[in-house]
């Protein structure tokens, strides 16, 4: 074994809060259980961590060098804390045993494939706009996100794992184009033909407010930002989940 991808964890709220003490579990002993193979193995591993760590930013848009403003004891902690744990045991390893480490932090991220039961914003907006229900949008919905297509994210990756042994990261990875929640459905609506109404809840515990990469380092270190735009991976996304139903 040459490489490994550590992706391995719960990443819609609805799935890592139902088991929040496995959420952590995940990211914490999963980490050491993957770094300690990579040790035995001396293969180069890869974190894949997230935009999360930031929590609800106080610096627009997020750089690398931003140490986030978490709750460490909200609902989303688990994962927000978890994954910024792993990040840790990821570098004191590197520092300790000299491995090979990666570490990206991935921005939301959609395509065909989804789970359609995955709780996240761009499949529950589709799945309802097709079948013509009321779009859930919570708080106002002029809470932003930052919508990176798959393709492009997988690209990203890639070439962070084979980027020089110099270059651990982390590094964000994420589409920089900024649009509110609201922009979302509306503009999910308009792709789909929908009849839909958006109808408005509460906005969560800790939902951040704002959310947009810097990916300039990505750009120099790994010559790479995403190519396909939001209304291209949306239409690729809606033909998948229109086969699906």
């Amino acid at each position: 074994m040459d490489e490994i991808y550590n992706l391995a964890c719960p990443a819609s709220p609805i799935h890592y809060q139902n088991d929040p003490v496995q959420t952590t579990k995940v990211n914490v002993h999963g980490s050491i259980n993957m770094l300690g193979l990579a040790k035995r193995l001396k293969a180069r591993i890869l974190q894949a961590s997230t935009s999360e760590v930031y929590g609800d930013p106080t610096v627009h848009p997020q750089t690398e060098e931003y140490w986030g403003n978490v709750n460490c004891i909200g609902l989303r902690s688990c994962y927000d804390e978890g994954k910024r744990c792993a990040e840790t045991l990821f570098f004191d390893y590197f520092r300790q045993h000299k491995l090979k480490i990666k570490v990206v932090r991935i921005f939301n991220t959609y395509g065909p494939r989804m789970h359609p039961n995955d709780g996240r914003v761009v499949s529950n907006f589709i799945l309802q706009a097709l079948r013509n229900q009321d779009i859930t949008v919570y708080g106002d919905g002029n809470q932003t996100r930052s919508f990176c297509y798959v393709e492009d994210m997988i690209q990203g990756i890639i070439r962070m794992m084979n980027a020089s042994d110099q270059f651990t990261g982390p590094v964000n990875l994420g589409n920089p184009e900024e649009y509110s929640i609201l922009e979302l459905a509306q503009k999910i609506i308009e792709l789909t033909d929908s009849t839909s109404k958006i109808v408005y809840r509460p906005l969560p515990e800790n939902d951040p407010l704002q959310r947009q990469p810097n990916i300039e380092l990505a750009k120099q270190q790994l010559d790479w930002e995403p190519r396909i735009d939001l209304e291209e991976g949306l239409r690729h996304t809606i033909d998948y989940f229109r086969r699906l139903i």
